[in-house]
């Protein structure tokens, strides 16, 4: 994933910043707890193609514990 993209990607639902997990291959969003693929080196941004996440996720580093 570029780096210079991911200065300039946001949540497209409350506009907050996201945080790349690339073991899981997913921009996540903490404030709206949404995971968004990537697929084919492209971010889909669609709230309808994100993954809900769960309480139990350690969003700072993509990590379960």
């Amino acid at each position: 994933m570029d780096a210079r993209l991911l200065d300039i990607l946001v949540c497209p639902l409350c506009k907050g910043p996201l945080v790349y997990d690339k073991l899981a291959q997913e921009l996540t969003c903490n404030a709206d707890r949404l995971a968004y693929p990537i697929r084919d080196d492209i971010p889909i941004m669609w709230a309808d193609q994100a993954r809900k996440l769960d309480s139990q996720a350690k969003l700072a580093n993509g990590s379960d514990k």
